[in-house]
């Protein structure tokens, strides 16, 4: 089957999880399965630079891909896809005319061009937390539920939490979505590149707890640095806090700049880092700590559990579905009650080595091969090919 796959969220700053996941099916879909059945993808992006596009592509080790670029940019292509539902693929590129089926693993929903259309929706946080959205996103996400609904003949959502979201705060049918959930990578990490990541990121050789994802309201970072804040000073904690990953919206970085200041140099702010060295921080941390308000998957509680890291996280739904016994719980709104469950983990070795344990075990279940393989079967069964 030939399948045109939209990339174009690779050169979204930042990427996201969801980044993560458009990566993963650009590299495993053209992969023979154990069937033998082979997937042409043909990749496609809005309309940017060759040097933008070959450094995006690199960042997400796909320097060998070469998308189609389109005649419009994003914001254009966007805007004309929701509002008035042209142009179609195929009269933009020539390589999109012979296409089997269309995936947009994002929101960015073309129009229906003749083929199936399988479109991924990770959430419906925009509509449920509109607050914790600048108005351009809020009415795109809207849109673009609006557009999923109408054009797509089958939708994805990582989690049974999120299929429930979106069935019942979009115009999406439960019985149009299927369920699959993401993968995670599994790479081994000595200890001699734990300490050179360490080094070069300018993390030092004190223990340390772990925050990954992107500086957005919904991940709720204020309530992990007040409550770290509070229990370095009254517990003589030697640990820092590493906070991971690039700037997001809603001036969240202005609403932790108080509490970050009064750590001082108990706080380090490494920034995006490439996927091997956050595999080193994910491996060096003593816990890896997770408040959010909301999350669609919550890709950094596995990735974190794969390198045999204690995993902390906010007491919701969605991260109870993917980390099931491995990980402690607490309420995402209460900075006491985590800091006294940060407390008890850093004082109790057992503890966090029965969660690293469990956590290791809960990782290896989720993989991007078994991820990208349910999703192909979506495929044929749109095709009719099952």
């Amino acid at each position: 089957m030939r399948v045109a796959l939209n990339v174009e969220q690779l050169l979204h700053r930042p990427p996201g999880g969801i980044g993560r996941y458009t990566a993963e099916l650009a590299r495993l879909l053209p992969a023979l399965n154990d069937d033998g059945e082979h997937c042409d993808v043909v990749p496609f992006v809005a309309r940017h630079g060759r040097a933008a596009i070959e450094r995006a592509l690199g960042n997400f080790g796909l320097r060998d891909s070469d998308p189609v670029r389109l005649l419009l940019p994003r914001p254009l292509l966007y805007d004309t896809w929701n509002l008035i539902g042209f142009p179609p693929l195929g009269m933009l590129h020539r390589s999109l005319r012979d296409v089997d089926l269309v995936h947009a693993p994002s929101l960015a929903v073309p129009p229906h061009s003749g083929v199936p259309l399988v479109v991924t929706v990770h959430d419906a946080a925009a509509i449920v937390f509109p607050e914790t959205y600048p108005r351009r996103g809020r009415w795109f996400h809207h849109r673009g539920s609006i557009m999923a609904a109408r054009r797509a003949d089958v939708v994805i959502a990582p989690t049974m939490a999120a299929a429930e979201e979106i069935s019942s705060r979009t115009p999406i049918p439960r019985e149009r979505i299927r369920v699959i959930a993401h993968g995670v990578t599994q790479l081994p990490v000595g200890e001699g590149v734990v300490a050179a990541t360490r080094a070069t990121l300018g993390v030092g050789s004190a223990p340390y707890v772990l925050w990954v994802g992107t500086l957005e309201p919904r991940k709720n970072l204020p309530v992990l640095i007040n409550a770290f804040r509070v229990v370095v000073e009254e517990r003589n904690l030697p640990h820092r806090l590493v906070i991971v990953g690039p700037s997001g919206w809603m001036d969240t970085e202005a609403a932790i700049r108080g509490p970050s200041e009064a750590l001082g140099e108990r706080i380090h702010f490494t920034g995006p880092v490439r996927a091997d060295r956050l595999q080193a921080l994910y491996r060096g941390a003593d816990l890896f700590a997770f408040p959010s308000l909301h999350e669609g998957f919550g890709l950094p509680v596995l990735e974190a559990m794969a390198q045999s890291t204690a995993v902390l996280c906010a007491d919701i739904p969605v991260l109870h579905e993917v980390a099931g016994d491995a990980a402690r719980f607490v309420t995402p709104h209460d900075p006491e009650a985590w800091g006294h469950a940060i407390v008890s983990l850093l004082f109790d070795d057992d503890a966090r080595a029965s969660l690293a344990n469990a956590g290791r075990v809960r990782a290896a279940s989720f993989t991007w091969e078994r991820c990208v393989n349910r999703t192909r079967a979506v495929y044929r069964d749109v095709l009719g090919l099952s």
